[in-house]
């Protein structure tokens, strides 16, 4: 693996022993250091190891991980069979739900079937086998599989006729519009397609993961005989064609026409054709340690994931018999894992419906501005974002404020400013014609040195990440790929610039991805600040992950894998001992995912203390409130909207001094055990009251939300008493952001 040092050169001192004290302090830039305050976790030492009175928790404590995702997609789904959700709105629900699905199956199912085939699968925390969680997982994808055929089928695609748009079946088109698709089919799709037949000179063709294909069965009419061939539809093409003005029909059903079908199989009588589609297991097993070149061991794993095992089968329920025993045998997959559909398939081709300009049927556009703390500040084109940020910190939230205008701009004024000399930043997800990475080419070109920790490990993306990684490379980057055996998940960017005889660093750690395009979609958070202690801070995790460094812990940061799990639970155990002392204290907790039994475990044992213990989580809970004696002071909430609830929160009381913590990591083990990830500490007294003051409203039982019971079901709160709609905390903030430009909703 490849290592650059890009920390400008500094005089030589003395360095002290590894693991003196004297060894974890800041040396990189010493004229920015003098008077940081000691590491954070020094006043939590007596915490560290306390454990609280009580009997041992119960058996059962914990809600089976793989049933809470699936009620997560549940809850997606329920939007989109919601009337009130803007029409194309519920189109694209349909398709996040199918989308989701996918990628479950790919990795979550996959993952299980190859730890039971190895005999290395044990009893999950829930208390079940894994066989148990197996069965649960396909009787229950296929309950929700059916309610989503039928939300498409008697709701979604009804009401969208009545607009306009109308999703139809072959035999729906006039003759006109199949004498057009005829035409478009001879011209641009026939081309492309390659019929494979399978019989003694002809195996069984490989079935790539997530294609759609068409099982077509032909005679001979010399021979009587009747022979199987599978024709792939292309994954290029458009999901959905377009018949005439707002007629769309799925493209295997052009394929599968029967007077197309002649043309691929000339000669040949078309006795009937069924549409199918394979998921496999397409996770990633990449043995680090014994690899010297990450990135071609990568390269090579991708090649291999197209070929991995398949894990569900769908068919059109209209399948023949005899060719599903075919595409079972042939394919090697049990009847538990068939999962027979009406037509069509692979409802993911919504996207391009939601894609239709028809405003009108989805929620009212919005457009973020910049955030007033940089709009202020005087300037003779764009906001000077180092001038801002010398007077305050800001605190971001995304897609309320611009990315463009906060952290794109950040990176776009370092890379063009003179002053500065280095910009370190971490990539976990990003576009390919990301201004980001532009930004840093520019840079790097420039003179400026510039590292790049790229994951290139970040699941579906690593294609994409390899190659603007080498493009960085080739710009003069210094490109690493983390430390082995760890994901770099943290976001962070350090500028360290020349300001006089000294150096100042400017950082932004936030919560979410460097991504422009889906800063627009996903609910983040993220803090620029030119605060000293977190500049410092970041050259020692930048050290750590672009170099050799033991530093485990910081001033301002909590940091995965070594400390963040502890520091967590050690801050829950102080909230029990200032409520047992009557001071102040509460735990306030907003993740995408909480299944880390160590932290739920603390938080039970808060709860069991007294301390109110707020969670307000978007996907996987296996905490189970409400419990007697175990969790009744324990709340959950799930929010689901027009954006995706992205961010992390961890607020604690800690006696009437308001500690609230932001980062990147969820409460999982592949977080906090496998995961670099980084929480910074909030300390303005205005931005920690906003951040609670987010969390009381999305907490708040005038907010709609889905509330968790201790039987692991979620209920939908979306009406007040009287019927009326309850609040929608999204359409608030945004409201919020159009009353200061004057575009409030009357």
């Amino acid at each position: 693996m490849r290592q650059h040092e890009t920390q400008a050169e500094a005089p030589h001192t003395p360095q002290p022993p590894v693991g003196s004290l004297a060894a974890h302090r800041q040396r990189a830039v010493s004229t920015t250091v003098s008077g940081l305050a000691p590491d954070l976790d020094a006043d939590l030492d007596a915490y560290e190891e306390a454990q609280a009175d009580g009997a041992p928790l119960p058996q059962g404590r914990f809600l089976d991980r793989e049933r809470s995702w699936l009620a997560f997609n549940e809850r997606v789904l329920e939007l989109a069979e919601d009337p009130a959700t803007p029409l194309l709105e519920r189109a694209n629900f349909l398709a996040i739900f199918a989308s989701n699905l996918d990628e479950f199956f790919m990795v979550r199912v996959a993952g299980l079937k190859r730890r039971i085939a190895t005999g290395v699968a044990t009893r999950s925390a829930s208390g079940l086998q894994p066989r148990e969680v197996l069965e649960m997982i396909w009787a229950r994808s296929r309950e929700l599989m059916a309610r989503h055929a039928a939300c498409y089928h008697e709701d979604v695609a009804p009401a969208l006729a009545e607009e306009g748009i109308h999703l139809v079946r072959w035999q729906e088109l006039t003759e006109k519009e199949q004498a057009r698709l005829f035409t478009l089919f001879r011209n641009q799709i026939f081309p492309v397609l390659t019929p494979l037949a399978v019989d003694p000179a002809h195996p069984f063709p490989y079935i790539s993961g997530l294609s759609l294909n068409l099982a077509v069965v032909v005679r001979n009419p010399v021979s009587g005989h009747r022979h199987f061939a599978r024709v792939k539809v292309p994954p290029l093409l458009s999901r959905f064609l377009e018949a005439s003005p707002g007629r769309y029909v799925p493209i295997e059903d052009v394929i599968a026409a029967p007077n197309h079908l002649e043309e691929l199989f000339p000669g040949m009588e078309i006795l009937e054709h069924h549409a199918f589609r394979i998921t496999r297991n397409e996770d990633l097993e990449v043995e680090e340690d014994d690899t010297e070149n990450l990135l071609q061991a990568l390269e090579k794993e991708l090649m291999r994931r197209r070929f991995g095992p398949p894990v569900r089968l769908e068919v059109e329920e209209s399948i023949d018999r005899e060719v599903l025993d075919l595409l079972v045998r042939e394919l090697k997959i049990s009847e538990a894992e068939v999962y027979p559909l009406p037509g069509p398939l692979d409802l993911t081709g919504l996207f391009r419906i939601h894609s239709l300009d028809r405003p009108e049927l989805k929620y009212r556009k919005f457009v973020a501005g910049t955030h007033r703390d940089l709009a202020e500040v005087e300037s003779a084109s764009p906001p000077d974002i180092f001038a801002a940020l010398r007077t305050r910190d800001v605190l971001l939230h995304h897609p309320y404020d611009s990315f463009s205008t906060s952290v794109q701009a950040f990176l776009e004024q370092a890379a063009a400013d003179p002053d500065v000399l280095a910009i370190k930043q971490t990539l976990y997800r990003t576009s390919g014609d990301s201004p980001i990475v532009d930004a840093l080419i520019d840079a790097a070109e420039s003179g400026k040195q510039v590292l790049v920790l790229v994951e290139i490990k970040a699941r579906f993306d690593e294609h994409a990440n390899i190659k603007w990684a080498r493009k960085l490379e080739e710009a003069g980057c210094h490109v690493v790929y983390g430390l082995v055996g760890l994901k770099t998940h943290c976001k962070l960017s350090l500028v360290v610039r020349q300001e006089g005889e000294t150096l100042r660093r400017y950082s932004h750690v936030g919560t979410g991805n460097y991504h422009p395009k889906t800063a627009r979609l996903y609910e983040d958070l993220g803090l620029l600040t030119a605060d000293p202690q977190v500049g410092a801070d970041l050259s020692d995790l930048f050290n750590r992950l672009s170099g050799y460094s033991r530093r485990e812990t910081y001033r301002r940061l909590l940091v995965a894998p070594k400390k963040l799990r502890d520091g967590l639970v050690s801050r829950v155990h102080k909230e029990i001992q200032h409520h047992r002392a009557g001071r102040p204290a509460f735990i306030r907790i907003k993740v995408n995912s909480i299944v880390d039994e160590a932290l739920i475990d603390a938080l039970y044992r808060a709860s069991q203390a007294g301390v109110p213990v707020d969670v307000w989580v978007r996907g996987i809970c296996a905490i189970r409130p409400g419990v007697t004696g175990l969790s009744e002071n324990i709340r959950v909430r799930s929010i689901l909207g027009r954006f995706l609830e992205h961010s992390r929160i961890f607020a604690f009381g800690n006696g009437g001094e308001p500690e609230v913590w932001i980062g990147s990591a969820d409460m999982m083990h592949r977080n906090l055990d496998r995961r670099i990830e980084a929480l910074v500490r909030v300390v303005d007294p205005g931005h920690r009251a906003a951040l609670n003051r987010l969390l009381d409203t999305g907490m708040s039982d005038t907010t709609a939300s889905w509330h968790l019971g201790p039987d692991g079901e979620w209920t939908r709160h979306a009406t007040d008493g009287d019927g009326g709609p309850l609040r929608n905390v999204q359409e608030m903030l945004i409201d919020a952001r159009r009353r200061r430009r004057g575009t409030a909703t009357p």
